[in-house]
């Protein structure tokens, strides 16, 4: 006796053989498939009717695309990936996408495991000659032939507005765009553990998305409590920013970045649009803080430049000036520290007189500026430097409970010492600088990696100006190596390599230079920057 299969497609591939030799109808196969492999496998009623009928994904997506053009209307947005969410119950498919399921498997939206009548408020399962099922002896939707819905059937479609259903409540699928799929594909493969190439169309997929907000933010109906839900989920982004690797945190933001943007595709009643752009501004100024981490400060510039653009919209001086304030770390780890130092004066400019946590942040960021022009050779930026850690740390005892606990939205008691003593670190007090920092390191928790691993090289940066070179690099080297590889973002390994460039300069080749290179040789997050790597800055 032969093996029983084991696998879905086997199993649903006998019962097919068997239905069909008996006569049965695809509705009859279907439903024995369903019987039989959803307890074993989890497949859902809308697969089942795909299995019966023997077919791919992809002839599935071309009876769709045909019958869009019948119809007259332009490709639609429908590709594997999303037909395969539907199969796997992960998403439910939109009024439109769900009508035309049923066309092409001439059934019904219960058949298909969907509750409710189709949008068109017709049949579907007797469409060709009167019969309830067809036999698989005749024409079949999905063998050989395109079925031609009648006018009566169509007519809802060629004379409706999709935005029309979206305020009645219905699913937003069909506006999902080539960049959804990109993601998503991007989250799955991360999900699974295996690698992901940072790619022309990854970057794509994410410089067409923020265009796309961009192209909305000018025109935007959703309710007061669906914005709680969306601000309660960014609160959330702000607490996993530091624990989650960059690439994975990077998609599911931008995931919840495009749903805002299809929200913001109709106009609002302006509390709740002002609400709408808020929630814009922190996902685009989150997504540019993402991508200083993994080394892009060209897409960098570019979500900021959309959430100043988002923020502009609110009125709200502490939200642009958070934008600009944010916007100043990419000139300070990626560029000059003097576009820094305009950036950090600007955000407090916008911040005002009201103390809020861009306003406690910009002074600790003029600092840092201040203190790598001083490193620099320029006089006047010490006492400067000094000053304007005063003028921060004022502000910051001013601050509210809720703005000291949000690493992102916010300005904790951990960053703000960071700040001072990364300061102290460039001008050259290192003995200050490793005491400031060396309480720091106190404050973050061991879920901190992003932060907690610059701290640990700015304390390798104060050995190495104290003269303690093989020190500095061992330090340097295991701040790294105790890194997960998906969290040793381009910044990270940027900075490290700083730290090795410096102490070649100041000692020359040595024996722990050479193990040190070796650990930044090791496994990291593969950086999207294009072109060649910025010059190390000594």
């Amino acid at each position: 006796m032969p093996e029983s299969p084991r696998k879905e497609t086997d199993i649903a591939r006998r019962i097919r053989a068997h239905g069909l030799a008996r006569g049965h109808t695809h509705a009859e196969i279907a439903a024995e498939i369903h019987d039989q492999c959803g307890p074993l496998f989890g497949t859902s009623k809308v697969k089942s009717q795909r299995l019966a009928r023997g077919i791919a994904l992809s002839d599935v997506i071309a009876q769709i695309r045909a019958l869009y053009e019948v119809d007259g209307k332009p490709p639609p947005k429908l590709g594997e990936t999303l037909l395969s969410a539907y199969e796997s119950g992960y998403k439910k498919p939109g009024p439109a996408y769900l009508h035309y399921l049923c066309s092409v498997y001439r059934v019904e939206p219960t058949d298909l495991g969907f509750q409710g009548q189709c949008i068109c408020g017709r049949g579907h399962s007797g469409r060709s000659g009167g019969a309830a099922q067809s036999r698989p002896g005749e024409s079949d939707a999905l063998v050989g032939s395109v079925v031609v819905p009648s006018h009566a059937d169509t007519q809802w479609m060629l004379n409706s507005d999709l935005r029309s259903q979206h305020r009645a409540g219905g699913s937003v699928a069909a506006d999902m765009g080539e960049e959804d799929i990109v993601l998503r594909r991007t989250l799955l493969q991360l999900l699974a553990g295996a690698g992901v190439a940072v790619d022309g169309q990854f970057l794509g997929a994410i410089d067409g998305l923020r265009r796309k907000m961009d192209d909305t933010l000018v025109s935007a109906t959703v309710s007061p409590t669906m914005l709680d839900q969306w601000e309660e989920t960014i609160v959330g982004y702000g607490q996993q920013y530091q624990a989650t690797p960059s690439l994975r945190l990077l998609c599911d933001v931008l995931l919840d970045f495009s749903e805002v943007r299809r929200m913001c595709d109709q106009r609002q009643p302006i509390e709740l649009q002002e609400r709408l752009c808020r929630l814009a501004a922190q996902l685009s100024g989150l997504s540019g803080l993402i991508m200083i981490n993994l080394g892009d400060h060209r897409l960098a510039r570019s979500f900021f430049r959309t959430a100043r653009t988002a923020a502009d919209e609110t009125g709200d001086r502490g939200l642009r000036a958070w934008v600009t304030a944010r916007e100043s770390l990419v000139p300070m780890y990626y560029g000059d520290p003097r576009e820094a130092l305009h950036l950090a004066r600007k955000a407090q400019d916008l911040a005002g007189r009201t103390p809020c946590a861009a306003a406690a942040m910009a002074p600790a960021v003029e600092a840092r500026a201040l203190g790598m022009l001083a490193l620099r050779g320029r006089s006047d930026a010490a006492p400067s430097a000094r000053r304007a850690l005063v003028r921060g740390r004022a502000v910051f005892d001013q601050l509210s409970r809720n703005q000291v606990n949000d690493l992102v939205f916010g300005f904790t008691d951990r960053q703000m010492t960071f700040y001072e003593g990364d300061t102290y670190t460039n001008l050259g007090d290192h003995q200050r600088g490793d005491e400031v920092l060396s309480h720091a390191l106190t404050l973050y928790t061991v879920n901190d990696r992003l932060d907690r691993t610059l701290v640990r090289l700015d304390r390798a940066h104060c050995r190495l100006q104290a003269g303690e070179p093989d020190a500095a690099l061992t330090a340097g080297r295991e701040a790294i190596l105790d890194l997960p590889a998906e969290h040793r973002s381009d910044i990270l390994m940027h900075r490290a390599r700083q730290l090795g460039a410096a102490a070649a300069a100041m000692h020359g080749d040595m024996p722990a230079l050479r193990d040190f290179r070796d650990a930044l040789a090791g496994p990291s997050v593969q950086s999207p920057t294009v072109g060649p790597p910025p010059p190390e800055v000594v």
